[in-house]
């Protein structure tokens, strides 16, 4: 989202994640050759209910499509073509990756499972125990395929054939193919039908059954290149619809909980308002969904925010009467109360300042290509 500001940033990801791309094959870390890494960290973390992380941890599905994808927008935004070069051995090794380790079971979708017991049971964006449903509230179990991480897989294919070809190097032909396979397979198996029309499925379960809730997974398939022109109407359709527009931002689920809820039986990912949720889903990457279709509201904090833009917010409607004392999260910072450490607070606050810098590049149908020495848009 910051590459308009220039390239450093990503340069300085891109190389670092790189250095620690996986080698071998661990199931403790969940290591694979290709697979870039979840997060690093001194030591070992310990989670609830005995769960523990290794200090270098590989338990992702979306990293590695997601480190391709940054990699050829960069290109695009003007790195240096030496620096891409040099990490064009590392894309093929992730390309690789998708291709040999990714679909475990060889359904043609690439699925996450903690194979050793004490990891994260989830491995997409929604990582907690609770963040895959199906519509009866009831938790999807592994092996799961999510939406978002075959879009991934389907941008990260075409991007990087394009970075192949204009590099002089081989496979763009095969990875171009391999995603209209990806896509054609996801328009089988992944759409459903409700009351109010066609929609994208948030995920494949264990026995392949579709995970039927909707929820703001659907963004994430946006401006992928996975959805044609009909139905990436649909996904905006069903995004800004009440069951997911709170007023000020996108649930991360459709079915809101009933008023009395208070936060802490609001799980972040089955409901509340966070910011990543309309990052990645106003608009797509390649600026598809015109953005006077996404609520304004959006990119504003909810009116009764004490804090200015919080990590996440009930999944009430936004109304002009302030809401209850009882609705602000227990950990939330405040004037006199330092920030809670949260990892994740961290993260959800910078992705959410991120998000002016890409919708004013789509605004304005900026669509650079420093790679051609020119700019289309």
């Amino acid at each position: 989202m910051l590459l308009p500001l220039g390239t450093d940033l990503a340069a300085g990801t891109l190389r670092t994640l790189a250095r620690r791309q996986g080698r071998a094959v661990d199931p403790a870390s969940e290591e694979q050759p290709g697979k870039i890494l979840h997060e690093v960290r001194r030591a070992e973390q310990h989670l609830d209910a005995g769960s523990h992380l290794p200090p270098s941890y590989y338990g992702t599905a979306d990293a590695t499509p997601l480190w391709l994808v940054l990699l050829h927008d960069a290109w695009r935004w003007g790195l240096p073509a030496d620096q891409v070069e040099e990490l064009l051995p590392n894309a093929e090794a992730a390309l690789d990756w998708l291709e040999r380790y990714a679909d475990a079971d060889g359904d043609g979708f690439l699925e996450y499972v903690d194979s050793t017991g004490r990891g994260l049971s989830n491995q997409g964006w929604k990582d907690s125990s609770d963040g895959i449903r199906f519509r009866d509230g009831r938790i999807a179990e592994a092996p799961i395929a999510l939406s978002e991480v075959q879009a991934y897989a389907h941008e990260a294919a075409v991007r990087t054939a394009d970075l192949l070809e204009a590099f002089g190097r081989p496979g763009a032909a095969h990875w171009r193919r391999w995603a209209r396979d990806l896509r054609q397979r996801f328009r089988d198996r992944f759409w459903t039908e409700d009351a109010d029309g066609r929609y994208p499925v948030v995920a494949l379960d264990r026995d392949k059954r579709p995970v039927d809730s909707i929820a703001s997974n659907l963004g994430h398939l946006l401006g992928t290149g996975l959805l044609d022109e009909t139905e990436s109407a649909l996904v905006a359709g069903r995004l800004t619809a009440p069951g997911m527009d709170s007023g000020f931002g996108l649930r991360t689920r459709t079915r809101p909980p009933p008023a009395s809820t208070r936060w802490a039986t609001t799980p972040v990912r089955s409901g509340r308002t966070t910011p990543p949720s309309p990052c990645t889903a106003w608009p797509g990457p390649d600026c598809t969904t015109p953005p006077r279709r996404w609520p304004p509201g959006w990119c504003a904090p909810p009116p009764h925010s004490t804090t200015g833009c919080p990590n996440s917010s009930p999944a009430t409607r936004a109304t002009g009467t302030p809401a209850p004392s009882r609705t602000r999260p227990p950990a939330a910072p405040r004037p006199g109360r330092p920030r809670p450490p949260s990892s994740s607070s961290r993260h959800c606050w910078g992705w959410r300042r991120t998000l002016p810098t890409a919708v004013c590049g789509c605004a304005t149908g900026s669509r650079p290509d420093t790679s051609r020495c020119g700019s289309t848009g």
